[in-house]
């Protein structure tokens, strides 16, 4: 398997793992500040931009291709810091994984069971999350979202966003790019797919006890995952602290990059 990464720094390894429809990119303010202190790696997650479009893409195939990378990159530990589905791997990873993470970050990402709880007692989480149920149509996710230059993309990036004009049209051109790659969609949207498996719902009962430190930084604004996730997950991540972004929405660290590189790296030297 052969993952394309953007790297920088000396020390300690900080793992950045973006979420969707990113790639690296999505870490471009936080590589320069983070790699003052450590050597910081940002790959392109299995399947999307410059990384091989090969599945699976399930939980299981996903936290080993994170402890892969840090053994080939030569480490035995590292800090991981994950937004969205790269959040989701990271708690995951930390999980299955003990032993391979020093510290976890996690941005706006769900804990796999209090996603559980969340869809059980909030209509409001079953309601944002919609759009899971509609990338179980075979094609029909692909081809709306990359019609017109993925135009579907652009517009789901900046209404994510509390502030619209968070993204450039530069940047919004650049995640058009990656996500117009051949294979990019399917695979990308693979991920989703691979949440109606029997075998996911097995394995996340895997993923529910964190003993790594552990820091959570939240937009409030979030269209997509309520606050409540956030609450009581002392019960599964007893080493937890968690810092709100009250005028902040789902792309966190693109949309208050200095006080996101601050809690990091505060936390991550500490």
């Amino acid at each position: 398997m052969r993952f394309h990464y953007v790297a920088a720094g000396r020390g300690d390894l900080v793992l950045l793992l973006h979420g969707f429809p990113e790639f690296w990119y999505s870490w471009r303010f936080q590589i320069p500040e983070l790699a003052k202190y450590f050597r910081v790696v940002a790959p392109d997650l299995r399947g999307y931009n410059e990384t091989e479009k090969r599945g699976p893409y399930n939980m299981a195939t996903l936290t080993t291709d994170i402890r892969d990378i840090v053994r080939a990159l030569g480490y035995e530990r590292a800090h991981i810091v994950g937004h969205d589905w790269g959040g989701a791997i990271a708690f995951a990873t930390s999980a299955l994984y003990p032993d391979l993470v020093n510290k976890l970050v996690v941005l706006n990402a769900p804990h796999a069971p209090a996603l559980v709880r969340e869809f059980r007692r909030n209509w409001r989480q079953r309601f944002k999350s919609w759009y899971i149920a509609a990338f179980q149509i075979p094609f029909l996710p692909e081809l709306i979202l990359g019609s017109f230059n993925a135009w579907g993309i652009r517009a789901m990036l900046r209404a994510g966003a509390r502030d619209a004009q968070t993204f450039s049209d530069a940047d919004l051109r650049a995640y058009a790019d990656a996500i117009l790659k051949p294979g990019a969609l399917r695979a990308t949207i693979g991920y989703y797919r691979a949440l109606r498996t029997r075998q996911a719902m097995q394995s996340g009962r895997a993923f529910r006890n964190i003993a790594a430190p552990t820091l959570i930084l939240w937009g409030e604004k979030d269209i997509a995952l309520e606050v409540g996730l956030t609450r009581d997950l002392e019960q599964w991540i007893p080493n937890l602290r968690v810092k709100y972004f009250p005028n902040a929405g789902h792309w966190l660290q693109q949309e208050e990059p200095d006080a996101v590189n601050a809690q990091i790296v505060e936390f991550l030297r500490g």
